[in-house]
């Protein structure tokens, strides 16, 4: 899964395009809010937070650990980002930013044009990376800006008592978000620090030699850290269905073999070409079709789309192992066909 704190198309709007200074309050419409950010910290180098409120002082929809949501940056431009805080909390939702210096638009748009005071769009929560309640144990890594689900995630489950560990792997101690917040936790205990820059280090064929009883693994960091999390986890014999992993982008994939094909519309039977040098969404879009997109680069699922006939050929992050050798779905903003036609459910 993704959340993308480091985003993504070229240009950045100011302050004016992106937050709007004070002005009522949408209210909680079916599928977006209005919120106003109370405030703004620097919680490591490049890293801001912002805490969301509802601009008329109510409550907001609840969320559970692990939750993200959209924040629209400017028309046809949003990005995603988790909450951090506890659930518990009615009165806030909580994000946290990386300052990327390959941003396309996100990450830089937040931290040079939204203040204190401004109003900002953005989704209801949506969670593609819970929780599984039924665990007897969890284990959360996360790797730098990886941090904010799961550290949501670890207020939730030292809330309700549960059994887990954190272990959380940055560049260094400058770069490391919410540290204070963490040691002054009371699962202070529970949280081991690695610093890139010290001799502390995160041995992972230590860590996940082999799963404890029903123990669940949740990761969530840059991918190089994720691959070699969930690489070690799976070498180490742990069950597909206890690792859950969330993505913060990636590079889109490409190859020689890359080609042309087809798409088919199963509810019309229009047959849509989708040349090698664009994406299925594109390719759609060209003749009318909208796919819904977030991340464009098949981290975070918003463009998920099932499979009819053909077969997908998988370029994406979010998806496991074992769904993308279903070939029942696939997602069309950076995965591709091998097979000369895909018949969508469209």
């Amino acid at each position: 899964m993704f959340l993308n704190n480091a985003c993504q198309l070229p240009g950045t709007p100011g302050p004016a395009a992106l937050a709007s200074r004070g002005g009522p309050s949408m209210g909680h419409t079916t599928d977006m809010l209005r919120v106003m950010v109370a405030a703004r910290n620097v919680e490591a180098v490049d890293i801001c937070s912002f805490e969301l409120v509802d601009a008329g002082g109510g409550a907001l929809p609840p969320f559970s650990a692990g939750s993200h949501v959209d924040v629209l940056i400017r028309d046809g431009l949003t990005r995603q980002y988790s909450l951090c805080n506890d659930p518990a909390e009615s009165h806030r939702y909580r994000i946290a930013v990386l300052r990327d210096a390959q941003s396309r638009g996100g990450s830089k748009a937040l931290h040079d044009g939204v203040r204190v005071g401004d109003s900002l769009t953005i989704s209801l929560p949506k969670n593609h990376f819970a929780l599984a309640h039924d665990a007897q144990r969890h284990l959360l890594l996360a790797g730098g800006i990886g941090i904010t689900p799961v550290l949501c995630m670890a207020e939730r489950l030292a809330r309700i008592g549960a059994e887990f560990e954190l272990h959380y792997a940055t560049r260094s101690r400058e770069r490391t978000s919410f540290i204070q917040h963490l040691a002054a936790s009371s699962f202070a205990g529970r949280v081991h620090h690695y610093f890139g820059d010290s001799e502390s280090r995160l041995v992972l064929t230590d860590l996940l030699a082999a799963p404890v009883g029903n123990t669940h693994l949740y990761v969530c960091g840059p991918k190089g850290f994720m691959d070699a999390v969930l690489t070690t986890a799976r070498s180490a014999g742990w069950p597909e269905a206890a690792l859950h992993h969330e993505f913060f982008g990636a590079a889109l994939a490409s190859s020689a073999d890359d080609a042309g094909f087809q798409v088919k519309l199963a509810s019309s039977g229009q047959v849509v070409w989708v040349p090698k040098e664009i994406s299925v969404v594109a390719a759609l879009a060209q003749v009318g079709v909208e796919i819904p997109t977030s991340c464009e680069q098949g981290v975070c699922g918003t463009c998920l789309t099932r499979v009819l006939a053909g077969e997908p050929d998988h370029k994406d992050l979010y998806l496991s192992p074992a769904e993308q050798a279903a070939n029942d779905q696939f997602l069309p903003c950076c995965s591709r066909s091998r097979s000369e036609m895909l018949v969508l459910d469209l």
